[in-house]
């Protein structure tokens, strides 16, 4: 099983936090076995300074507490979060909860 990251960012606000959790979410496998394969897309919208977070599994998972979800799309079932004054030890955490969330 693996965990793949992208970015799609417009700006250079989060730049530095998404490189760190990048590597953050490169780690995340070592902490034990996942449901599946996991897709994470850490990308800006126009016009929001949030950073948002998109975690995709190929089976339906439980999603944790301010995740919202699931949209069913081909590549899967995509989970949406959006963060703003949050550092990056925290924002990795909550993705850290969605990536091993229980499969239904």
């Amino acid at each position: 099983m693996s965990i793949t990251t992208t970015r799609n960012l417009r700006t250079r606000l989060w730049t530095a936090d998404v490189d760190a959790l990048e590597v953050a979410i490169g780690r995340l496998k070592s902490r034990g076995p996942l449901t599946d394969d996991c897709r994470v897309a850490l990308f800006e919208v126009i016009g929001d300074g949030d950073l948002h977070v998109n975690v995709t599994h190929q089976h339906q998972t439980q999603a944790p507490k301010g995740w919202a979800g699931p949209a069913v799309l081909p590549q899967g079932f995509v989970h949406n979060r959006t963060f703003g004054d949050v550092p990056p030890n925290q924002i990795v955490r909550y993705i850290r909860e969605m990536v091993y969330s229980d499969r239904i």
